[in-house]
């Protein structure tokens, strides 16, 4: 093997120049070492490809792919050969490989010490995967193998309050900007109910479900991230009303519980398309009046609630929207009540009526963990029936209800903190629903 000095020459003055600028080709023949070579950017780095949304693909070494499952699961076929460094690159693109993953067939090779006989998946949402190949014995091996967080962590900065009743039944909804303005009516897309509920979903949407206009409906309405109600979608899932709903696992969401000739504790998932999925027998006490909203940055919670007696107990809702069984309530029970989120990772349970019908402002926070705290004296009107949502990314508001009419709002600080009546702007009006969106 020989050494080759390569230098570039100025023509014109003799002067050395740098080799390698912008520009340059350079070919070099097989076995040829260059000494003294600096860094060359872009030598041996990963090329990549464009993005893959096929339900197969067979990758090439040193390149990378951002694969997009928002429609069907992929099955990935590694090379039948590969030499030891040999490195592939895949990402999940639109954070769906919880929804459908990707498959990892490694072609006759290992793949971390095991023969290609088993069946390799990843069904994390964001995940980042890279492979490299050792050797015949431990073949491919992912060198990084885990969850991209969801940069930024609060994304939806506006909400919207949407349906209920007033002199009649509403379909109107009232925007809430990123500073917790509520903004005046617009004139509402679909059928005038109340007793919806609502939640985010895909990161940045949301949807209204359920409720009733004299019979109990199972049709939604979505919210794109632009703030524009749907039309009606014909519903899945035993209509009710006076259900519960929120978010699970950073982008789906979850309906649950409500009174339909009965009372149930049945749930309806929602995909992060929006989707909504048939019944899921209900776990915990079936009841309507409830309210639920997020905590921990992906769980949810649903509490208190009412048959004919007030509850205080709560279902926790994990990331994956198994629902469980009942956690006795801390603070007085209580139905007719409202939740968002504050904090990022945090919630709030507020307003609502005890049992008899008294109404009340008294909130209970509920932690990053879970847990839902004692009494706090409320702030503001009490009242029955609002609804509330998050704005700002990680403040909340509730706003709306009844003992009479109200359009009032009180906003939620991103500590818990719930201030002082706003005057509402918009038709005042009790049992409505409210999500937030980006």
């Amino acid at each position: 093997m020989s050494t080759l000095n390569v230098d570039k020459v100025d023509p014109s003055t003799g002067t050395d120049l740098e080799l390698g600028t912008s520009g340059d080709t350079i070919n070099i023949p097989s076995g040829v070492t260059i000494a003294n070579a600096g860094t060359a950017t872009g030598f041996g780095g990963i090329s990549w490809q464009s993005v893959v949304t096929g339900s197969t693909m067979t990758a090439v070494a040193g390149e990378g792919y951002p694969i997009d499952t928002s429609s069907n699961t992929c099955t990935i076929t590694l090379p039948a050969s590969a030499s030891v460094g040999d490195t592939i690159v895949f990402a999940d693109y639109a954070r769906n490989w919880g929804t459908n993953k990707i498959i990892i067939d490694s072609n006759g090779l290992n793949y971390q010490g095991d023969a290609d006989t088993y069946t390799v998946e990843y069904s994390t949402d964001g995940t980042a995967l890279r492979v490299v190949y050792m050797d015949a014995t431990k073949g491919w091996v992912p060198t990084v193998d885990g969850a991209v967080a969801d940069v930024p962590s609060y994304a939806n900065t506006e909400g919207i309050f949407g349906y209920g009743v007033h002199s009649g039944l509403a379909s109107m909804t009232n925007k809430v900007s990123n500073a917790g303005a509520v903004a005046a009516d617009v004139t509402g897309v679909g059928t005038a109910r109340y007793s919806p509920a609502a939640c985010e979903y895909g990161d940045d949407k949301g949807i209204f479900g359920y409720g009733t206009d004299g019979s109990a409906v199972s049709m939604t309405n979505t919210v794109s991230n632009a703030g524009v109600v749907a039309s009606d979608t014909t519903g899945v899932g035993t209509a009710r009303s006076s259900p519960a709903a929120c978010s699970y696992g950073t982008d789906k969401g979850i309906f649950g519980f409500g009174y339909s000739d009965a009372n149930v504790s049945l749930t309806n998932l929602v995909s992060n398309a929006g989707v909504v999925a048939t019944d899921t027998t209900g776990i915990g006490t079936a009841r309507y009046g409830l309210a639920a909203c997020e905590y921990g940055g992906d769980k949810g919670i649903f509490g208190f609630g009412s048959t004919a007696t007030a509850f205080s107990l709560t279902n926790l809702v994990s990331n994956a929207g198994v629902v469980a069984t009942d956690t006795t309530g801390i603070g007085t029970a209580a139905y007719g009540l409202a939740a968002c989120s504050y904090g990022g990772d945090k919630g709030i349970f507020g307003f609502g009526s005890f049992q008899g019908g008294t109404r009340t402002a008294k909130t209970n926070l509920v932690s990053n963990s879970g847990v839902v705290s004692t009494d706090v004296t409320g702030v503001g009107t009490v009242r029955g029936g609002p609804a509330a949502c998050e704005y700002g990314g990680d403040k909340g508001i509730f706003g709306y209800g009844e003992s009479s009419y109200y359009s009032m709002t009180n906003k939620v600080s991103n500590a818990g903190v719930v201030a002082t009546d706003t005057t509402g702007v918009g038709t005042a009006r009790y049992s409505l629903a409210a999500c937030s969106f980006n």
